[in-house]
């Protein structure tokens, strides 16, 4: 049987009107456009004649074939820095080129523009491999009986514990999504669960103010608790693996007012920091940039934020900044030092010096140009960015800085515009970003590197308690009490996806892989996923 042609087009008839005149077409205006490197403001190619219409993707393969010297392609993101006047107060500070120049830049509403001035077009590289964003709910897991404190992936993804004022935490099978184990033995709500880097062990804190530890694999307890704690348990955090890849030690914070470093080999408390005069909110166990040998980080309710050698405890730094609470800290290699040796290949070490090389390989990488960053975050409704050990990175330029100072520790800046408290501040994986959530109902976007205003994702209609970031720092995730989960698209700054389904409101919530988990007040763990 022959192939069966569609009839012709039909040409369209004009009955008794004059046929219109067919359109001009538009002409394109041409520009000149410089691309320069995100991170140093350096051009990576020379200035450039292009049709404004070319497409984002146009432009990333002529970056490209400019640029980068190996074969295979970067995918990279553009920006345009609005200028100082043009940005109206509580407007993104920068435009992300998603369409064309033509599309986004010259026709936007800001009208800052024209096709006569050149056009500095910042690229940064992004991660190569990328997340899905979620969609739909997939599992709704019941178990516990009180409201879901706490939620944690483990390094590989495989697992997620969950803490509950049920006095367990649970072990739930990310794979399978079905419940794993019931971690019982605190005597009070548990607060915090926190996974060795390595997944061989997994601590969780509680109310009771002991410290427990746990064998993943069979949900056995690995020995008693370990006392010494007057007080509740406020967070934990574990040695990164680059530092000590065979048996890490384990900082607690409390609300005793001091943190105790326990080593997990004999169970006893290597040495307790004294010196908050009141409630330790947060600990973090940095790797204290590159040649770092361990560095802790204490944020309290004296208003201090306290920076301690992890060998010894000896005290290094007060930061006396913050006029209230500081309730929340983030460094940006908290997601290379959760995940240790563990990337989104998926490989295994075999050895643990092989662990150790890698998740050094992994760290070296993301502070050789920045260093260590710490953004803590306070009731005063502010933040603050640190750079603690710029002598530690692999540039000078911030020692330099600090140099001129005298040596004094000033934040390299404050990043304000929160009307209300801060609840929770995390940077993106890639440390490019920074997200903090607050009591007003919004997020706000930073960047991670100067610390500079960069958007304020609205939608949330009540306090927003949690965010975490995709592993490819593409996708940003935020729990609220308004009792929904939110995904924001970080080239519109506006939601993307509204997952809403939980009923009461959500206290937790973690990325892993394309898989978003959140907990809160309605007692169920909710996996949401493409």
């Amino acid at each position: 049987m022959a192939t069966l042609l569609p009839p012709p087009k039909r040409q369209k008839v004009y009955h008794g009107i004059p046929e219109p005149e067919p359109e001009p077409p538009k002409v394109t205006p041409h520009v000149v456009v410089q691309f320069v490197s995100e991170e140093d403001g350096e051009p990576l190619a020379p200035s450039v004649n292009l049709p404004a219409d070319v497409s984002r993707e146009g432009l990333e393969v002529l970056v490209n074939k400019l640029h980068t010297k190996d074969d295979e392609p970067v995918p990279f993101q553009f920006t345009i820095a609005l200028p100082q006047e043009d940005a109206a107060a509580g407007q993104p500070t920068q435009i992300v080129i998603s369409k064309s120049i033509q599309e986004d830049v010259l026709r936007h509403p800001s009208q800052a523009f024209t096709p006569e001035d050149v056009f500095i077009v910042r690229c940064s590289p992004q991660a190569v491999f990328r997340v899905r964003p979620a969609t739909r709910c997939s599992s709704t897991l019941s178990g516990h009986s009180s409201p879901i404190l706490c939620a944690s992936f483990s390094p590989t993804g495989n697992l997620l514990a969950t803490g509950s004022g049920d006095c367990t935490a649970r072990l739930w099978d990310l794979f399978t999504e079905t419940p794993s184990h019931v971690l019982s033995g605190h005597k009070g709500w548990v607060l915090c669960v926190e996974w060795e880097a390595m997944e061989r062990k997994l601590a969780t804190g509680g109310h009771d103010g002991h410290v427990r530890l746990w064998d993943p694999k069979t949900g056995k307890p690995l020995g008693d608790a370990l006392r010494g704690h007057s007080k509740w348990v406020t967070s934990l955090a574990w040695e990164p693996i680059h530092i000590n890849p065979s048996a890490p030690r384990l900082a607690s914070s409390s609300k005793d007012g001091t943190v105790r470093v326990w080593s997990t080999l004999t169970r006893l408390t290597e040495y307790t920091l004294g010196g908050h005069t009141a409630s330790v909110n947060v600990v973090r166990w940095g790797g204290g940039g590159v040649d770092g040998k361990g560095v802790l980080y204490t944020a309290s309710s004296d208003r201090t934020v306290r920076i301690w050698d992890a060998n010894g405890g000896k005290l290094l730094h007060t930061l006396k900044d913050h006029a209230h609470w500081v309730t929340t800290l983030t460094l940006n290699t908290d997601f290379v030092l959760r995940t240790g040796p563990f990337d989104h290949t998926g490989k295994k070490p075999s050895t643990d010096a092989e662990a150790r090389q890698w998740a050094l390989d992994r760290y070296n990488k993301l502070v050789s140009t920045s260093g260590e960053l710490m953004i803590s975050g306070s009731d005063d409704h502010t933040l603050f960015l640190w750079s603690l050990f710029p002598s530690r990175t692999s540039s000078t330029e911030a020692s330099a800085a600090a140099a001129e100072r005298g040596g004094k520790l000033k934040p390299i800046t404050r990043l304000t515009g929160h009307q209300r408290q801060v609840s929770h501040v995390a940077f993106s994986p890639d440390g490019r970003w920074a997200a903090s959530a607050a009591f007003d109902n919004s997020v706000r976007l930073w960047d991670g590197k100067t610390g500079k205003f960069v958007a304020t994702l609205r939608g949330h209609v009540a306090a927003v308690y949690r965010v975490t970031w995709s592993a490819d720092s593409r996708l940003l995730v935020s729990a609220s009490k308004d009792s929904t989960v939110k995904i924001w698209d970080l080239k519109s700054y506006k939601l993307k996806t509204d997952l809403p389904g939980h009923t009461d409101e959500v206290y937790c919530v973690d990325f892993v892989a394309d898989k978003i988990v959140s907990g809160g007040r309605d007692r169920t763990v909710k996996i949401w996923k493409n």
